[in-house]
């Protein structure tokens, strides 16, 4: 059996821009997948799509992962003044540094017979799609190129340097079969005849994915390939260039496609796609890392609030779904709501801050004990943070509202308007406005006034609130106490009162 702790995982995203929520799935059971063998996980960046490339993306991608808790013990790393570093052993871990590498073993390829070059135009391959389109046949390339004399493919050579330019190169692919052995999907097996002439190194030098990964992954001793489900079918051909090099291929293991409700491929038609969008949204970073885990992982327990080190502790390829994962947003809130519930009323009033100021909402007068208060009413009903500030506004401001919502249903306005009159003289001789003590006394003034609990609390509360649905008129009640204060609450009161006159 071989020895976990020199199992090797990467991530080895394009730099893009953004952190696509299946892109962070394969770099966090990448990462879920090392710790728990006391393994090695590596950041390597995939730049050979030079028009895909995007300004400061490695920096902006580094952040984002810091931020999700997922680090990486070799490649590229954040270092304190916010640029980019590199340590291992195997770098560069950028591609388009290693190119000379790519390069030798493409010649090595050539001068093997299994690969070649191809002048083929972009004209020329375009017809050809088009006829094989037309006859219903797998758009393939049809070996024009290979099957050339050597005096032939001389002469093209010598016409593309003077014209400075390079034909690409192809990989051949022989005959037989290829076994991808996939630790989630099991064998699978392909028919060399349906694989394509691919190319594997470009015009302008760089290599494609094939023959780069290839010789990356070989090349970083990397043991464990843990990808998309899209790329299962690329697998053999990278098996077959591993084989032509004379290397053991890597263990492959594809993970399913992420769905949208209807079952649809994730896709920003759909809704956010980008992790970030999700953390802008208010989700926590940990609620997310729980939430894309059990996108297509199973842990086979009635447990569904992890940690990351529960994560890390539990985490096992071999329970990986082959089934797509469901983006469900339901799900997420819920996730979220109980994450939540468990932060200490303090340092979750904290993390709201930012969330009431972008609701304009200035909290920098507030005392933190009111804002406590306030963060500890809402918790029970908060599905993320940037829901605070449409909940709690009326903590900060005196809210407006149509008075017919101050009438309980089985009241009349007449008899809504007396009910808080009276309450209002009463709480104007009242000093001691904590929960407990407004409940006593409210409640026991309904009963000596023969009046019904919700023809007095409901219209106290929505005079406070402004709302049909909140926390309950006593707990709003000592929180404004404890902020704005008494004078505040008999404002409000007085309002109401004369919304009814």
């Amino acid at each position: 059996m071989a020895d976990k702790s020199l199992i090797r995982t990467r991530f080895a995203p394009s730099p893009t821009g953004f952190v696509h929520i299946g892109n962070f799935r394969t770099a966090l059971f990448s990462h879920l997948w090392a710790r728990h063998n006391g393994g090695t996980s590596i950041l390597r960046i995939e730049d050979t799509d030079q028009n895909r490339k995007v300004e400061g993306a490695i920096e902006y991608l580094l952040r984002v992962m810091k931020q999700m808790g997922v680090e990486f013990d070799e490649g590229f790393y954040l270092k304190d003044d916010g640029t980019t570093g590199e340590r291992g052993d195997f770098g560069p871990y950028l591609q388009s540094q290693r190119l000379a590498l790519y390069q030798k073993f493409a010649d090595q390829l050539i001068s093997q017979k299994q690969a070649y070059y191809c002048f083929c135009s972009e004209e020329r391959l375009n017809d050809l799609r088009k006829e094989q389109v037309a006859l219903k046949k797998p758009p393939m390339y049809d070996r024009h190129c290979y099957n050339l004399s050597e005096e032939q493919k001389q002469k093209l050579m010598d016409e593309f340097k003077a014209s400075g330019k390079n034909p690409v190169i192809r990989f051949f692919i022989p005959e037989g079969q290829t076994v991808v052995k996939d630790l989630i999907y099991g064998h699978i097996t392909y028919e060399n005849r349906v694989l394509d002439d691919q190319v594997i190194i470009k015009s302008d030098g760089f290599p494609t994915y094939h023959l780069a990964v290839v010789v990356d992954d070989h090349h970083m001793q990397i043991t464990h390939v843990i990808r998309g489900e899209e790329w299962i079918p690329s697998t053999p051909k990278h098996i077959l260039i591993y084989k032509a090099l004379g290397w053991e291929p890597t263990l492959f293991a594809h993970l399913p496609l992420i769905l949208n409700p209807d079952k649809s491929k994730l896709s920003k038609r759909q809704g956010d796609v980008a992790t970030e969008d999700y953390l802008k949204k208010g989700y926590l970073p940990q609620v997310l890392v729980n939430f894309v885990a059990m996108l297509g992982w199973n842990p086979k327990t009635e447990q569904e609030i992890f940690s990351m080190d529960d994560l890390v502790k539990q985490f096992d390829l071999s329970k990986v779904n082959k089934s797509g994962a469901v983006f469900d947003l339901n799900k997420l809130d819920w996730i979220s709501s109980q994450y939540i519930r468990l932060i200490p009323d303090k340092e979750l009033a904290d993390l709201l801050v930012p969330y009431w100021k972008q609701n304009g909402i200035n909290t920098d007068k507030s005392k933190i004990e009111y804002l406590t208060s306030i963060a500890g009413l809402e918790k029970e009903r908060l599905k993320k943070l940037s829901e605070i500030g449409e909940r709690t506004g009326y903590f900060f401001a005196a809210p407006d509202y149509n008075p017919d919502l101050l009438v309980w249903k089985k009241s009349d306005k007449e008899k809504t308007r007396r009910a808080l009159e009276r309450l209002s003289e009463l709480l104007k001789t009242e000093e001691n406005f904590s929960q407990g003590n407004l409940e006593i006394v409210i409640k026991k003034f309904i009963a000596e006034n023969n009046f019904d609990n919700g023809s007095v609390l409901w219209p106290l509360r929505v005079a406070l609130t402004g709302q049909e649905k909140s926390p309950g008129p006593f707990e709003v009640c000592a929180t404004l106490a404890l902020g704005p204060g008494k004078e505040e609450i008999l404002m409000r009161l007085n309002r109401a009162i004369q919304k009814l006159s």
